[in-house]
């Protein structure tokens, strides 16, 4: 039907230009956050765009709902300002009746969230710990850039390795700023190699010197040496580290009888319900006047996305904290949503129903114009 067409190309249109101008937006805030934490040490700058790419997976969810949720109300709020849905519904056709070209066009959409919500987020977010615990395992030496200062993990040591330095196992012109308590030491050595013994590495330093302070008398003591020892970080292992609910696969979650990793799944499934809640609110609550600003509509839509998510990260930590079960926090927050999203949109049918019987009997109990009878 060409009605229903229409809607679906203009459906189509308006969350493609939306998804596209929201991805852009996140993408330039999660691209300077990591590098951010680049800088910092916190991660590898040779994982940058790994982790830009696994962090936006988990940003995907977010986006395509409120995308979907501003293209059923940029739509709805265009149909009313233009008139097109009074005509429309003066020809009979309801307000039910947009049902049928926006689930055509959301299911796909829907589908997609689904694969991201339940497979593509737990994946992407093991596939981030798994880099930065990586990242955290290997050995103070092996974190610096040649050429550039870096600190070690607990930030009591400071490193330094000369550019032509491989930033490996071994580094040439090694510069090192101890701290420990009421004493720091600075420690310059020509070459420096690493060394695992059992459950430690070890940085071993050849002709070098080092210059100790007492910070609170400032007393210095300056020895050479020809070879000295450092503890640089414990040993490489392979198992990664335990993963969070996060990173927990959905099938797991369904077994699991932990109160966060239960929260975790009421949360995602609760994501999915609501990208349809949010169709179904848009469907019944939008009827923007000829005279109003189209702005209206979309402030009026970020404040529904912002509070809908707002509710459905408390029911996560509700669930977490045992206030609700899982059903309550699925069935009684998502499922009473859906109750009245549908009265509402049913009560809209009924009203213009009525209105539309009324005008009929007032035009005909008008009386008939002077001069018909003859």
């Amino acid at each position: 039907m060409l009605f229903d067409s229409s809607l679906r190309r203009e459906l189509w249109r308006g969350f493609v230009g939306t998804l596209v101008v929201l991805l852009t937006v996140v993408l330039t805030m999660v691209l300077i956050r990591v590098l951010g934490q680049a800088a910092k040490g916190s991660v590898a700058l040779a994982d940058v765009s790994l982790l830009l790419g696994y962090t936006m997976i988990g940003q995907m969810p977010t986006l395509i709902s409120l995308a979907l949720f501003v293209s059923v109300v940029a739509l709805l709020a265009r149909l009313h300002r233009d008139s097109e849905m009074v005509v429309w519904q003066a020809s009979g056709v309801r307000l039910a009746r947009l049902l049928k070209p926006i689930w055509q066009m959301a299911w796909p959409v829907l589908v997609a969230l689904a694969l991201l919500l339940l497979v593509a987020r737990p994946w992407g977010q093991q596939q981030t710990q798994v880099l930065k615990d990586r990242f955290e395992r290997r050995s103070d030496i092996s974190r610096v850039a040649p050429g550039q200062f870096q600190s070690s993990a607990d930030g009591h040591r400071v490193f330094f390795i000369d550019s032509h330095s491989d930033g490996e196992s071994t580094g040439k012109n090694v510069f090192i700023v101890l701290t420990e308590g009421d004493i720091e030491a600075v420690v310059s050595a020509r070459e420096g190699q690493i060394e695992t013994i059992g459950a430690q590495r070890y940085l071993n330093l050849r002709q070098g010197e080092r210059v100790e302070t007492k910070l609170s008398t400032g007393e210095k003591t300056r020895s050479r040496f020809q070879q000295a020892r450092i503890l640089v970080g414990d040993a490489p292992v392979g198992a990664a580290g335990e993963l969070g609910a996060r990173g927990t696969p959905t099938l797991d979650l369904f077994n699991a009888s932990n109160r966060k990793m239960r929260a975790e799944l009421v949360w995602r499934l609760g994501s999915l319900w609501s990208a349809g809640n949010l169709v179904l609110i848009a469907l019944a609550s939008v009827n923007t006047q000829v005279r109003r600003g189209n702005a209206w509509s979309m402030v009026w839509a970020l404040l529904v996305f912002v509070a809908y998510y707002n509710v459905l990260t408390l029911s996560q930590a509700w669930v977490t904290s045992g206030k609700l079960s899982d059903s309550a926090g699925l069935f009684g927050i998502h499922g009473v949503i859906t109750v009245a999203a549908l009265l509402t949109l049913w009560w809209r049918d009924g009203a213009w129903r009525k209105a539309g019987d009324g005008d009929k009997d007032s035009g005909s109990a008008l009386p008939a114009p002077q001069g018909a009878a003859s």
